[in-house]
């Protein structure tokens, strides 16, 4: 990497600051001191910057500079590039776990809720590239910063009871069948929605075969929903 930051040492989380509070840090030249403003759009940047050049390629000048920052204040919120980068895919769980606490499917019926839940992940992942990208390249890295956080690891206890309790109510009517791991239905799902993402442009390219039409992104989506539902049919 080329920032000269340290490594943290294997199983040490990646050090990160909380905001201080604005009396403890000298705000930059010319910007007010707004701690939680000042993180979320470094956040919002940094999301860009990570999503389209990984971990190795992003620079944190680029970053001081698009959000009219310095290196120092941006060491000074989350420690390092990795701290940053951590905080980056925190961040990118906890906004679609947040959103699919909305969807109330515990106020559907069973199958009704198993086509919100997965028509939800369709629609997220195709309007949030940028997610995609993200979890691509910590596989690259083989989930090592992920495993570092707790956090994550918190986030996804909900999304796998949300999915469970769908599928037990399901089964208690007689509409779904018994004896399915919620966790493997869970990475079903997660896998045909983030295939039409991950994968359109080469797809497209080998079958000549275009996915961005709305025609076209609305039949895969309906296609992946009812996959699914007859997968777990009684």
């Amino acid at each position: 990497m080329n920032e000269p930051v340290r490594t943290p040492l294997v199983g040490e989380p990646a050090p990160r600051r909380t905001a201080r509070k604005a009396s403890a840090a000298a705000p930059e030249r010319g910007r007010v001191n707004d701690p939680d403003r000042t993180m979320a759009n470094i956040l919002e940047v940094a999301t860009a910057e990570f999503a389209d050049k990984g971990l190795a390629g992003a620079r944190i000048d680029e970053i001081a500079a698009l959000t009219h920052t310095s290196k120092r204040m941006i060491y000074y919120y989350f420690g390092s590039k990795e701290g940053l980068y951590l905080a980056v895919l925190e961040e990118a769980y906890r906004r679609i776990r947040q959103i699919e606490t909305s969807l109330r499917l515990e106020d559907m019926e069973p199958e009704a809720a198993l086509r919100t839940l997965v028509g939800f992940t369709f629609d997220y992942q195709l309007d949030n590239p940028d997610f995609i990208r993200l979890v691509m390249n910590e596989n690259m890295h083989r989930g090592e910063f992920i495993r570092r956080s707790a956090t994550i690891q918190e986030l996804n206890v909900p999304a796998i009871n949300a999915v469970q309790a769908v599928y037990e109510r399901g089964v208690a009517s007689g509409v779904f069948r018994p004896h399915m791991d919620p966790i493997d239905l869970h990475m079903s799902i997660s896998a045909l929605c983030f295939f039409n993402v991950a994968n359109r442009h080469t797809f497209s390219a080998i079958f000549k075969r275009s996915l961005d039409e709305p025609e076209a992104l609305a039949q895969r989506r309906d296609s992946i929903i009812d996959m699914v539902v007859r997968f777990v049919r009684a």
